[in-house]
């Protein structure tokens, strides 16, 4: 059965004084101030990693009678390459693992599971829920709303994916590298994936992201953050499951 929300109910929400007010009331910065922290600080990161990777890469370089290189060589080197992918893989992995594992499994007390019982609105078919307001593959159905109905996993999928072979890349080109300085040879993208090193590269990341979603869910069953929507409220009971 299709549902149409009028523009008062879909442009309004509940202030903390129980007022309804427009989204929109609130000020640009804080309306996305969460991704915009969050992007900050991966920049500054990012900035970080650059200004100390090409010093290190530069310093090994010297000390092995290579001449050291500009920073924007650095950047097209296999050295900063594979270390942005590599963790940059792990990440994404973590996410979409968690995305599409949270969809079928739970746990009891977490307030990232489903609910042990009862039908929950996200498991709703979006057909019978469609509104005015409704993102365009809804309202288009058919095989473009299958596609939406999983697009977060897919993207995040995606995502590693491109990471994974972004790290195997510039592995195979740093390998390849450190061989020819010692009279070996180089080797292709598709070789350096059959090498141990690749996989240690890719495990010892993989396990250390796994370990922090498996540690969030299990403590955030009995401790707890004000304010934070990845917290229950401080005073739930430690059983109470989903938000």
């Amino acid at each position: 059965m299709t549902t149409l929300h009028s523009a008062e109910d879909r442009q309004t929400t509940l202030g903390r004084d129980g007022e309804k007010r427009s989204p929109e009331a609130a000020g640009w910065m804080k309306r996305h101030g969460l991704s915009l922290a969050m992007l900050a600080l991966f920049i500054l990161s990012l900035l970080g990693q650059i200004a100390v990777g090409h010093a290190d890469y530069n310093d090994n370089a010297l000390q092995h009678g290579q001449p050291a290189i500009a920073l924007v060589g650095y950047l097209g080197s296999g050295h900063f390459i594979e270390a942005v992918f590599e963790n940059w893989e792990s990440e994404f992995l973590q996410m979409a693992a968690f995305v599409f594992l949270s969809a079928y499994l739970y746990q009891i007390g977490s307030p990232d599971s489903r609910k042990l019982e009862g039908e929950p609105e996200l498991d709703i078919d979006p057909r019978e829920q469609i509104r005015s307001d409704s993102p365009w593959p809804v309202r288009r159905g058919g095989v473009v709303l299958r596609i939406y109905e999983h697009s977060l996993t897919l993207a995040l999928l995606a995502l590693f994916a491109m990471s994974f072979l972004l790290h195997a890349h510039g592995g195979a080109r740093e390998y390849s590298s450190e061989e020819m300085s010692h009279g070996g040879s180089a080797v292709s993208t598709i070789a350096y994936m059959g090498k141990s090193r690749f996989w240690f590269e890719s495990l010892q990341n993989w396990q250390s992201e796994f370990l922090s979603v498996a540690a969030l869910t299990l403590l955030s069953i009995f401790l707890r953050q004000r304010h934070s929507p990845q917290s229950k409220a401080v005073a739930d009971p430690h059983s109470k499951t989903g938000d």
